[in-house]
């Protein structure tokens, strides 16, 4: 595809084929149709980062179809910076384009000092929410998320809460992220009740990471939830990039907080290694298998990705140009998963 010329950055207009390459799935059983792959601005969107170069991946995310931009209130450094910087480029170069975006936030970990800067009560949850909208100049989100659960709140009080800003207009949708299965099925029980379902969930979802398919993807199916899966390439190392040592630019050494260098050991990148020589006779690289195997599953709407170039960006988004997995590729998956070396 052919994207509008970012190096001057100057007055941008989106491409003319932007709904040509991407796939669009709905969201469980809800009018909204999602990207196959979102824009997550989790990371690279902070004060500390480049703002142009953030401007050139949102441009070249919408090229390319992504119309969903995925935000929360902490997102930073530091809280609130990826929020306000997001609103500056909504203002720049997407405000014609606003009612071709699904934009969303989130409310849930550490926000403020004192206690009613966190979890889930009522108080936080419409506070932030109201904060969020300020930062980036919105009279509302498209969806609004309850970021994690909160074990002292009362559910009935943060499902209220989440009902009430829909009623107020600051959201059209809302979601919650990292519920277990369980707790996921009251909470959409109690949003039936009030009369504003629950549109999707946000769990964490690698090849890595798989908690998700002891319930929870059955949960969604059965009650018309969508899914949006975050951390699909596990912070970088379902990549190669770490195959060969440890970049200096890489995550692991730049960035402690979420990788560390000791969670790359011997025996994942020995399943790396065999996971990427499938992804080869694949045509495809780690990174786009790992997007490609996730959304094998119709249960999914949706992978979130995040990228500091917009290379990285564009690679990913090839994921779906091969969604399709032979059942030996499948099985010789899951026994590198477990700890084999692949065909046998």
């Amino acid at each position: 595809m052919k994207t509008n010329d970012k190096t001057s950055l100057g007055t941008y207009q989106a491409s003319d084929q932007r709904y040509e390459k991407m796939k669009y799935r709905r969201c469980g059983k809800s009018g909204i149709m999602l990207p196959a792959i979102s824009l997550g601005l989790w990371h690279n969107f902070g004060n500390t980062d480049n703002f142009e170069n953030g401007r050139k991946i949102l441009r070249t995310a919408f090229d390319y179809g992504i119309t969903h931009f995925d935000l929360a209130n902490n997102y930073g450094p530091p809280y609130g910076a990826a929020e306000e910087n997001f609103g500056r480029m909504l203002k720049k170069d997407f405000s014609a384009y606003r009612d071709e975006l699904i934009i969303s936030s989130k409310a849930g970990w550490d926000m403020w000092p004192g206690p009613y800067g966190n979890l889930g009560s009522r108080k936080y949850l419409i506070a932030s929410l109201d904060q969020s909208l300020k930062r980036m100049g919105l009279d509302y989100v498209d969806i609004f998320y309850h970021h994690r659960p909160d074990p002292d709140t009362p559910l009935e009080e943060t499902m209220g809460a989440l009902d009430h800003i829909v009623r107020q207009g600051k959201a059209l949708y809302i979601g919650i992220s990292q519920y277990p299965a369980e707790l996921t099925d009251r909470a959409t029980d109690i949003l039936n009740r009030l009369g504003t379902p629950c549109l999707i969930h946000q769990p964490r979802y690698s090849m890595f990471d798989r908690w998700v398919e002891n319930g929870l993807l059955d949960m969604l199916g059965k009650e018309g939830v969508g899914g949006i899966a975050f951390s699909p390439l596990e912070q970088g190392i379902l990549t190669d990039k770490y195959l060969k040592g440890f970049p200096e630019d890489s995550r692991a050494v730049k960035d402690g907080r979420y990788l560390t260098k000791e969670k790359i050991s011997p025996e994942v990148l020995e399943k790396v290694r065999n996971l990427n020589e499938i992804a080869k006779n694949r045509g495809q690289s780690l990174a786009q298998m790992a997007i490609a195997w996730l959304l094998k599953d119709e249960r999914i709407t949706s992978v979130l990705v995040g990228v500091s170039r917009t290379q990285q960006l564009i690679d990913n988004v090839k994921a779906l140009d091969n969604l399709e997995f032979t059942k030996r590729e499948l099985e010789d998956i899951q026994h590198i998963l477990r700890g084999g070396n692949g065909s046998e």
